[in-house]
């Protein structure tokens, strides 16, 4: 017994990992790799300035009324980023509405208050809305059935889908509710 403790011991002591000998290859390895690191974030943001050139024609998004009234509904949660309206995977990026952040959505009589911290707030006038439907994706985010909100609005002539989250859930469908029969209304007053 004595002589196998022997000899695990001395098979143990002679493995030992092999020293590094070339330090200029693994140094350039790494380096390498940065490298190419930093390039894919360049190309990244480079195809996020041209699609924000190409979307240049957008008009500037329009502020919240001094006094829009009393609110119909609000709610706290996650804005998910806006597209062209039928067209889930074409982000817009143009003033921003390409950029993920929280939400403070506020409904009255005047429209839809965007409000985002971190982020470029924006309004929606309720002769802009268009509709408002339960959907489960947008671009870059995809949930369950039923998951965003879609509020579907009208900026300088193009239809644009802009996707919500409530910290709530469950408030999804009385806002899709809400919002159409205050677009109902309206066009009823046209």
């Amino acid at each position: 017994m004595t002589s196998l403790t022997t000899i695990a011991a001395h098979l143990a002591a002679e493995k030992k990992s092999a020293e590094v000998t070339d330090w200029a290859a693994r140094i350039g390895w790494v380096v390498g790799l940065l490298i190419f690191i930093a390039l894919v974030y360049w190309l990244m943001r480079q195809g996020w300035k041209w699609r924000g050139s190409l979307q240049s024609d957008l008009p500037a998004l329009p502020a919240a009324p001094d006094d829009p009234g009393a609110p119909l509904r609000s709610s706290t949660g996650r804005y998910h980023g806006s597209t062209t309206a039928g067209q889930w995977l074409d982000r817009i990026v143009a003033h921003g509405l390409g950029v993920r952040s929280r939400v403070e959505l506020t409904l009255t009589d005047a429209g839809l208050d965007v409000v985002r911290p971190g982020a470029s707030d924006f309004f929606v006038p309720r002769a802009a809305l268009r509709e408002a439907r339960l959907d489960k994706g947008i671009a870059g985010k995809v949930l369950a059935e039923g998951g965003l909100l879609i509020v579907t609005w009208e900026h300088g002539g193009t239809l644009i889908d802009s996707g919500f989250r409530a910290d709530r859930s469950d408030e999804h469908a009385d806002w899709v509710t809400t919002l159409n029969d205050l677009i109902h209304t309206t066009e009823g007053a046209r």
